[in-house]
């Protein structure tokens, strides 16, 4: 499955479940707009740190989300390959794998 593939999957979910629970997934998509909106930190760095709590989590789809939210807050791979350094620091093999993921995710959608 692509990383274009796996967002899509991703979206299509979360349209679903907000269609059945509206004020839920409104109050989620606040919270995210809310967070990641420029302030004392940019919204790049924000995403690259919602990247890197993804990859330390574990979750793919949230890898996929947060690669193209920081692709297009304008992150270099050389940015997120430093966030990947730093979650293997802190999380070790299993952030290696899915930091190697996030790259992936990078470079498919910059492709």
């Amino acid at each position: 499955m692509s990383w274009t593939d796996i967002l899509n999957e991703a979206q299509g979910g979360m349209e679903t479940f907000g269609t059945a629970q509206t004020a839920t997934a409104e109050g989620f998509g606040a919270l995210h707009v809310a967070s990641t909106t420029a302030g004392e930190i940019s919204n790049k760095h924000k995403e690259l740190m919602a990247l890197a709590l993804g990859i330390g989590k574990q979750c793919v789809d949230c890898i996929a989300f947060h690669v193209k939210a920081s692709i297009e807050a304008g992150a270099t791979r050389a940015e997120i390959e430093e966030t990947v350094g730093v979650c293997i620091l802190m999380g070790g093999g299993p952030s290696y794998m899915y930091g190697v993921k996030a790259l992936a995710a990078y470079d498919e959608f910059t492709a």
